[in-house]
């Protein structure tokens, strides 16, 4: 009897300790309780080590970090009737326990709904170029809305990223297409305008050229034509100085130089391979002089001249050049010689205004 006693003493003991072991509760630090008594919210239950009364309490405990919620991805069709795959992440946090639990049956799966409809309904507004190039835009416009939705059950959206965009195939197909038409465009664009550089700079090198070379061929003919000029000058100066010399020189010739220097030029011209010779001035004078000079010969008088009775005999045959040329040298050469017994030589004068450069300043 006494065992029985204590077999149900200690029965009751654990059953007492179990009851009294239910009623404790340990709430985390980045929690937050609930405490609802028969059906009855009593407030919250603060982090750390809580007892309640067993069986007829219930604590629900909500977590307050910030929380990663996946959106599944689902086809969207953008407002240019093309078919999109999109995702996105959110990130929500609980800032009302109160409203978390009691005004939403499950605030994760409503959040989550809430982002497909709202990201489908924005994404069908916008072209799919949009989509594409203006992630950001789309990202704040969803936090906003969901943000805004999801005041009333106590959660707060702190951030929505678009995960991934993905055309279907014959969207990617026509957008490769698409693409890769751009770019031959760009490069059609960027060798035209290589091209037209090119050629600009081509025809700024051949004006520069051009310029150049006129200005070479100017400054050449402006100094081949001072060239020309001195060279004139210097010419002219020198048949001046010429003369000058040549003025000087037939100062000191008397009538037997220019007997002699008339030989001379005789001899010259006698000297061609010409079968006529023109003299410049009448021979038989020159011939005159030069034997007056020799002493061969004496002036008639007219009187004398006139009483001589004249027939062919006393002309004699017709002298032919070449006994006229033979006279003309048997004369130079006897006057040559009277003149190197003579103090006036020509030939010395002339050697001796050739030495001394007798040019007048």
């Amino acid at each position: 009897m006494v065992f029985f006693e204590t077999l149900v003493t200690l029965f009751l003991v654990i059953i007492i300790l179990i009851i009294f072991a239910r009623g404790v509760i340990i709430v985390q630090p980045y929690e937050q309780g609930l405490q609802i008594r028969l059906g009855r919210y009593i407030g919250r239950m603060n982090p750390g080590f809580r007892w309640v009364v067993p069986l007829i309490t219930q604590v629900v405990k909500l977590d307050l970090r910030t929380m990663v919620m996946d959106v599944p991805s689902q086809e969207v069709i953008t407002k240019d009737n093309s078919p999109t795959n999109v995702d996105a992440i959110v990130y929500i946090r609980v800032v009302d326990p109160e409203k978390a639990f009691f005004e939403v049956a499950n605030y994760r799966m409503a959040t989550v709904a809430l982002a497909q409809t709202t990201l489908r309904g924005i994404i069908g507004d916008m072209e799919l170029d949009e989509v594409l190039y203006n992630r950001e835009s789309i990202n704040t416009k969803l936090r906003d809305i969901l943000d805004r939705e999801t005041d009333a059950w106590g959660v707060k959206v702190e951030r929505v990223e678009i995960k991934e965009v993905d055309p279907v195939g014959t969207v990617k197909q026509a957008m490769t297409e698409q693409t890769a038409a751009e770019r031959e465009r760009r490069a059609a664009i960027l060798r035209a305008d290589g091209e037209k550089r090119s050629a600009i700079l081509k025809a700024e090198g051949l004006k520069k050229s051009m310029i150049l070379e006129a200005e070479g061929e100017r400054q050449s003919k402006i100094l081949k034509a001072e060239g020309e000029r001195m060279s004139q000058i210097l010419r002219a100066q020198g048949e001046s100085q010429g003369l000058r010399i040549l003025a000087l020189g037939s100062r000191s010739l008397d009538k037997r130089s220019i007997a002699v220097l008339s030989f001379d030029a005789l001899k010259t011209m006698s000297n061609g391979q010409a079968t006529k010779i023109i003299f410049p001035f009448e021979i038989s004078s020159l011939i005159k002089h030069g034997a007056k000079f020799l002493g061969a010969t004496e002036d008639m008088d007219d009187k004398e001249a006139y009483e001589v009775t004249l027939d062919e005999s006393l002309l004699g045959a017709i002298p032919t050049a070449e006994k006229i040329e033979a006279v003309v040298r048997s004369i130079e050469n006897e006057t040559k010689a009277i003149m190197k017994d003579s103090q006036a030589d020509p030939e010395q004068i002339i050697n001796d205004i050739d030495e001394k450069k007798l040019i007048p300043e």
